[in-house]
């Protein structure tokens, strides 16, 4: 489907309405002024021509022995190209002839008789064209069987009318330039209030909802708010949104405030019971009972308060992450760091297969916290051994390229269900409200992909995800540190390595 063109701006559209209804109205009154200018002109022309042809029937009249004479033209005062002609009783041409100024009446040939034949004899004003001579009134008069015809040329009407038709044109498009450039003015004045709620809507529309977003939103100013006007209507309901988006933004900026710390002094109180609780349980694995052995259930009690120990450090590494604080730098080895998580996973997961791809000719060092990066490339980890089943291939890639690494862990397990993939990152996902552990489709995530989540954010990288039945791949992107080559045992276990290893 092909996009939506653009459409024109307000501004635009008005100046073009406006320009037409103009330029509609210019041609309505140059039209009326042409058909009553023509209809005086023709009338007048009219009123001469029955004024010669009732002169010529006067004139005819003083001579009824001779029925071809036209003697009247010679008696002079007559305009050029009168035309006139008398006419027998069954309507044919006895006499025709044409006035000229230089020489007086002249006789019409053959063709030009032709072109008069036909016209009523009724008084009424016809048009007829006359080969060699133009375009003429004729009218036809019947006075006691004497019949005359006279004629004007229409030169004279056709000549005034295109000169008016040429006044109006250049009249018209100096009234539309001039109404335009006014109309341009008028409406980028009355519509410059308009494109500062434009500029302050996108302006809004811009601003980061972080936060810690120090400044206020923008505003629009308090000339351009009148509810006097339907603009000022508009600027002022449009602050009004404002006001509330930024109320809600605030409310909502405290409460999170208030779950952070929250969480943070919730963690830091559960930290003494836990680890007493993990105190006395190993006292008790270490004291054994009666027959010599322990109780089971003390060391199920200290599994589960190291569990619950693991849980409140990740929360509270949340709650620390979220304010933003700058993690500690130190120049990392990447590869060294992946393949040591590697290393571990395959020993955490031995009915996984474990693969990993290094390249062995790139610098991979990063900047940043250490065991938190390496907490992040561990839950990834974590989260394909947990999550896929037994016999899963998962590998590990590690590239870099424009300045920037990359650690991919990929499986060829069941997939991440596509409803699930926009809350993938959020802390204590689940895929239905079971809350069991046994895989992805039955259970969920915990706190670590929203750890590793946010520990890539904090490092000024990222993390995402993309799955589908049989790939599903984690990508974690991180800048480079200003180091060109690897020294030391990160050389050393560089160098050890193939380009790919495959952990059985």
């Amino acid at each position: 489907m092909s996009p939506r063109p653009r459409g024109r701006s307000l501004r635009t559209r008005l100046l073009l309405l406006v320009t037409t209804v103009l330029a509609g109205v210019c041609a309505v009154l140059a039209l009326t002024a042409v058909l009553a200018q023509r209809a005086f002109l023709m009338g007048a022309l009219d009123d001469r021509v029955g004024a010669a042809a009732a002169a010529g029937v006067t004139g005819a009249a003083r001579h009824p022995a001779r029925p071809a004479d036209l003697a009247f033209l010679g008696t002079g005062g007559h305009p050029d190209g009168l035309l006139a002609a008398r006419f027998d009783s069954g309507g044919v041409v006895l006499a025709a002839e044409v006035v000229r100024a230089d020489d007086g009446p002249r006789p019409l040939g053959a063709a030009q008789r032709a072109a008069l034949t036909g016209v009523p004899d009724d008084g009424s004003a016809h048009t007829r064209t006359v080969p060699g001579l133009g375009t003429y009134r004729v009218t036809a008069l019947d006075a006691h069987g004497v019949r005359v015809l006279a004629g004007l040329p229409q030169d004279d009407v056709r000549h005034t009318l295109d000169q008016l038709v040429r006044i109006e044109a250049a009249a018209a498009g100096t009234v539309l330039v001039l109404a335009g450039a006014g109309c341009a003015l008028a409406v980028r004045r009355q519509l410059h209030p308009l494109g500062h709620l434009a500029a302050t809507a996108a302006e809004v529309a811009r601003a980061p909802l972080t936060p810690d977003r120090p400044a206020p939103f923008a505003r629009v100013p308090v000339s351009d708010a009148d509810p006097g006007t339907e603009t000022g209507q508009v600027g002022a309901a449009l602050n009004r949104m404002i006001d509330q988006v930024e109320a809600a933004h605030a409310a909502r900026r405290r409460g999170e405030e208030r779950v952070r710390r929250f969480i943070a002094d919730a963690g830091h109180e559960l930290r003494t019971p836990l680890a007493s609780i993990a105190g006395y349980a190993e006292l008790m694995n270490r004291a054994p009972g009666p027959d010599g052995t322990t109780d089971p259930a003390w060391r199920r009690i200290g599994t589960e308060s190291a569990r619950m120990t693991g849980l409140v450090e990740n929360l509270l590494l949340l709650a620390r992450l979220a304010e933003e604080r700058p993690p500690h730098a130190a120049t990392t080895d990447l590869a060294v760091l992946v393949a040591e998580a590697v290393r571990d996973a395959r020993c955490a997961g031995p009915d996984h297969v474990w693969r990993l791809e290094l390249p062995l000719d790139a610098a991979l060092s990063v900047s940043g916290d250490r065991p938190r990066l390496r907490q992040a490339v561990s839950a990834l980890l974590a989260n394909a051994r947990v999550h896929t089943p037994p016999g899963t291939t998962v590998t590990v890639t590690v590239g870099t390229a424009a300045g920037r690494h990359t650690v991919r862990v990929r499986d060829d397990g069941p997939g991440i269900p596509a409803a699930l993939l926009p809350t993938v990152f959020d802390p204590f996902t689940r895929a239905d409200p079971s809350r069991t552990r046994r895989g992805l489709a039955e259970g969920g995530f915990g706190l670590g992909l929203a750890v590793a989540s946010a520990i890539a954010a904090a490092h000024r990288g990222r993390l995402d995800v993309r799955s589908e039945p049989g790939r599903t791949e984690f990508r974690i992107e991180l800048p480079a540190a200003r180091q060109p080559r690897r020294t030391g045992p990160a050389a050393g276990y560089g160098s050890a390595c193939s380009a790919q290893i495959t952990l059985p």
